[in-house]
Formats: C-alpha cells, structure tokens, sequence
C-alpha cells in the first residue's frame, strides 16, 4: 500500500531535531547536557504515577524467581540506556518481571535482551553479544534504547492509561536527542504509540500500517520509523522473528542514516501486514 504524508508540521510544534536542526541542548556543555539526562533518569526511577504496576514491580522484587533468588531486584522504573548522540532509537513496550524489573536495564537478563544486544552487536552498535547486568561493561554506539512504559506490567500488559503516563518520559528523551534520524519501534503497540507521541505534538503523520521491516517517513525534518517484530520468545522460539529478520531491521537503519531525505516519502517493504504483533516486554 502506498500513501503520501505530509512534509511539514506546524511552526510551533516542540518535537525532537533530527540533524538538520538545531537542538537548544545542543548548544549546552556536555557536562550541563549530563545533567538534564541524569536528572530525567531519577525522576523516572522515582517515578509512582501507577499504582497497579507500583505494587506488581515490587511484589515481584520481593518473592522472585527461585533462579534469583540470590539477586536484589531493581524493582523500579527503568530509564533509557544507551548512546545519549543517538542516531537510532530503539523503542520497545515495557521492563521483563525478571528481566529489567531484576538488573535495572532495558533489555537485560532475558531471552529479549539476548537476541537483541547479539543483532545489534553483529550490526556494530554493541560492545558485546551479551547483556547480564547493569555492571557488565556493555556500550552502545549511536543507540538508545527506550520504552514506552517503565515499569514491568502484569502478564506483560501495561493499560493504555499506564503508557500515557509514561510517554513523557519518552518525548523528553526524543527531545534530547539532537541528531535522532531514526526510530525502530519493537512491536505494534511501540509503533502506534510512537506515532501517536508525534501526532500529539502537531505533526501531520497519516495512518501507517504496521509491518515487519516496513520504513516510513514521518516528514520534514523529522525522524525515520521502522516496524519490527518484538524479540519476545513468542516470536523468535516459533520462526515468527528469525536472527536474519532482526538483522536486515539495524542494516536498514544504518542505511537510512546516510540516505537523503525524500520528502513525504514511504517505503514499505516486501513483508505483508499480519496479524497484531505486541510483542513481549523488555
């Protein structure tokens, strides 16, 4: 399907500069920049907006899975982690029960993580094919790895009222990225409300249809969206998301950093729409 989009978004719209804009923060000593990230990251840890997934996290902090029981859980909300240049941004639902809510980092300590950080390893954007704790000396070059909802929700399903309190956490972290180029959103529900965060700042984006590998402008000066299958072990443990399908999502985004900006553009790949992909929690 092809359809055409807007290019240009108001003037007074407050949404994130890609690198053919100027960011205010830019413009800041890296240490003041620092800061404002770190400053982000203790509200978001501080953060009790939801009282369902308060009590959840830290229910689950303290009876533990028996394979850690020797571990104190994080039991928190989880910040982004993650190159603060970013080109890409990766955007996933919400923290693992055992996974995020145990190590405190996206994607750390489950089978998601495992087949994440080994593609963005083999693509050149991780340090190592492995991700244990917060303290295993793992770096991401020109990735930021975020979500929509920061606390790990029951049965792996935040409300829709949970991730709307969440997505300012979100829009302040697009916000600060001043050269973000391109967005991969890990699953349906991460792409809708991918969208839904830049429509909700002004900008003129049509209706997307939600596809594995499928790439979509979202206008002038603003970032690229790729849709992909979340690394949930529902996807990867039937063949839905294989390593060669993940792989060609971080080829087609290193592509997109050096392509020109084709106005309005959409591009949808081979792949057809298929049934709701949610995809399972980080």
């Amino acid at each position: 399907m092809k359809c055409t989009l807007p290019g240009e978004i108001p003037a007074t719209t407050d949404i994130t500069p890609t690198a053919s804009r100027v960011s205010p923060q830019a413009h800041l000593p890296t240490t003041s920049r620092g800061s404002r990230w770190e400053e982000l990251n203790r509200k978001i840890t501080a953060c009790r907006k939801c009282p369902r997934l308060v009590r959840w996290r830290e229910q689950v902090a303290r009876t533990k899975r028996r394979a850690y029981r020797d571990w104190t859980y994080w039991g928190k909300p989880v910040p982004g982690f993650g190159d603060r240049q970013a080109q890409i941004l990766v955007v996933g639902l919400a923290p693992g029960a055992h996974g995020s809510n145990r190590t405190g980092r996206m994607f750390t300590g489950d089978a998601s993580g495992d087949f994440l950080y080994s593609a963005l390893y083999r693509a050149g954007m991780a340090s190592r094919p492995e991700s244990h704790d917060r303290e295993d000396g793992l770096v991401l070059t020109g990735v930021l790895i975020s979500a929509l909802c920061r606390c790990a929700p029951p049965k792996n399903k935040p409300t829709l009222a949970e991730i709307h309190n969440c997505l300012p956490y979100l829009h302040q972290e697009v916000r600060w990225l001043p050269g973000l180029r391109v967005i991969v959103a890990l699953g349906r529900l991460a792409f809708d409300q991918t969208l839904r965060l830049y429509r909700d700042q002004g900008a003129a984006v049509g209706r997307l249809s939600f596809a594995h590998g499928a790439h979509y402008s979202l206008g002038e000066r603003l970032p690229w969206l790729i849709a992909s299958y979340h690394p949930s072990r529902q996807n990867t443990q039937t063949g839905r998301l294989t390593p060669a399908m993940f792989d060609s999502i971080w080829a087609q985004a290193k592509s997109l950093l050096s392509e020109q900006r084709a106005p309005s553009a959409v591009r949808p790949s081979t792949h057809r729409a298929g049934r709701a992909d949610q995809g399972g929690c980080p």
